[in-house]
């Protein structure tokens, strides 16, 4: 039971805790020292995963891999230019991983998600292509943020509107999730033959 508690606190935690902490350090103190606060939460966040759960998910770890190479070219070379640039490498990553993976007849969200939503192959493909396309799309659109607006509308852009167009996204979902759920198996010691 303590285990389940640890892991429902810890996953938002280490995920959201780095932005959280940008964003505060942000307000107060600018892009430069809220870059530096994100590369020490973000190493501080895997190093909770670490000890809480015992190991660090992939995702969180290529993710933190780019915010210590783009957050330090950027404190390197005091150009917020590569901080910024970040999201759109990342967004579009995790598009090239989700196409990749459907190229090679693997849609990669079925492994991710498949246990907390069983689901027919056409619906995983589908949802894989969509969060693939939508992925691709939130990559040029931190680009035209940040080439066309302020700091302070790409740091909130950042923070709230990729978090809030993401989630959004996953709610719009779930009509495609229903029409292709499945129902998961029987377990044979309890439900009918």
């Amino acid at each position: 039971m303590a285990e389940a508690r640890t892991t429902r606190w810890a996953k938002p935690t280490t995920e959201y805790g780095p932005l959280v902490v940008f964003f505060a350090v942000y307000l107060g103190w600018g892009l430069l020292t809220a870059t530096a606060a994100l590369l020490a939460a973000t190493a501080a966040a895997l190093a909770l995963s670490l000890a809480v759960e015992r190991r660090v998910p992939l995702m969180p770890l290529i993710t933190a891999a780019i915010v210590a190479v783009f957050g330090g070219l950027t404190l390197w070379l005091q150009d917020e230019t590569f901080i910024k640039m970040k999201p759109t490498i990342v967004e579009a990553l995790f598009s090239a991983i989700l196409l990749g993976g459907l190229a090679l007849g693997r849609p990669l969200l079925k492994p991710l998600l498949g246990a907390a939503w069983p689901m027919d192959d056409a619906g995983w493909r589908k949802l894989t292509l969509r969060f693939a396309v939508f992925f691709a799309a939130m990559a040029a659109l931190n680009e035209i943020v940040w080439r066309t607006q302020s700091t302070d509308v790409w740091v909130t852009f950042k923070v709230v509107g990729l978090m809030a167009l993401t989630l959004l996204f996953a709610v719009f979902q779930a009509p495609l999730m229903k029409r292709h759920a499945v129902e998961a198996a029987k377990d044979d010691a309890g439900g009918p033959p």
